[in-house]
């Protein structure tokens, strides 16, 4: 087995794992939540600097997982999108990554599917508006329709640790460039008396200054299907609607010079919830479910 295959093999590791290891209290996977003592103060680790590195020789070809293919982006650029994100600690903590790095569960970094590796990316909690800049090393995650894998130093700054995902916007950073919003989505200083010594007060841990909260709440939904043709789009509904799923709804945009028909099931209340209705469409034969953030 060659290294690449080898650092991939690793990926599939992690994905394996947490899709099947039983959740404990707390947001983490069985064996997967922070040491007894943990080696720095995660809520002093500065976030990386974007600066310009040389792609790695591991991880930046395509490459096919569960029989779907992934095409890595050869820069960051323009790259901005809205999901769920995930994170892994102590399992992987020292495996290597699919950069060839080794994984630090206590630095600040994160796995994608297609962002280069290395590159920068800024992760913002849709739901507090918190954010940090996290240097992608990785690829993954794989299952359950999740957008970024972060580390638990990054998920534990953004505040997802308790419910172990988060609604999040990723957006690619050029070095030397700041992205429009930048200012709106800058990191805010944490004080002392929130820095968790137990993973208990790392869930309760919150910051002195909080950052303002989102002018609109984020929105969950399950895409089941996207169609040029109105007439598919409404079938599709109606094929749901025997299924006696509820909250359907056909979303009509212009994307690339045509109209495209989306049928969306939600607003739904939760990750877990639009796992469960994720799984559920796919039941029904509809292929290609996935969960969409607004």
């Amino acid at each position: 087995m060659n290294r690449r295959r080898l650092a991939l093999f690793s990926v599939l590791l992690v994905v394996t794992a947490c899709s099947s290891t039983p959740r404990r209290d707390g947001g983490y996977y069985q064996d997967d939540g922070p040491h007894a003592s943990t080696p720095v103060d995660i809520w002093q680790v500065p976030e990386p600097a974007p600066k310009r590195e040389p792609l790695s020789k591991y991880g930046n070809k395509p490459y096919t997982v569960f029989n779907k293919t992934y095409y890595p982006l050869t820069d960051a650029k323009d790259y901005r999108e809205r999901g769920v994100a995930s994170w892994y600690g102590r399992k992987f903590h020292g495996q290597r990554a699919s950069s060839g790095e080794t994984y630090d569960m206590y630095a600040l970094t994160a796995a994608h599917k297609t962002l280069p590796l290395p590159s920068y990316a800024r992760v913002r909690n849709l739901s507090n508006n918190r954010s940090i800049v996290v240097r992608v090393i990785d690829r993954g995650p794989f299952l359950d329709n999740r957008l970024i894998d972060l580390s638990y130093t990054a998920a534990a700054r953004l505040g997802i640790l308790g419910t172990g995902t988060g609604l999040v916007e990723v957006e690619g950073l050029i070095p030397g460039e700041s992205p429009p919003d930048s200012r709106l989505a800058a990191s805010e200083p944490l004080g002392a008396e929130a820095k968790p010594v137990t993973m208990a007060g790392v869930i309760a841990g919150t910051p002195d200054r909080a950052p303002a909260p989102p002018a609109t709440a984020p929105r969950l939904y399950v895409q089941a299907g996207a169609f040029t043709n109105l007439d598919n789009a409404r079938a599709l509904r109606a094929r749901l609607e025997n299924g006696d799923f509820t909250s359907i709804e056909i979303q009509s945009a212009r994307l690339e010079h045509q109209i495209v028909h989306r049928v969306r099931i939600g607003p739904l209340p939760s990750v877990e919830e639009g796992d469960r209705v994720a799984a559920r469409v796919t039941n029904l034969g509809v292929n290609n479910a996935y969960l969409i953030v607004e």
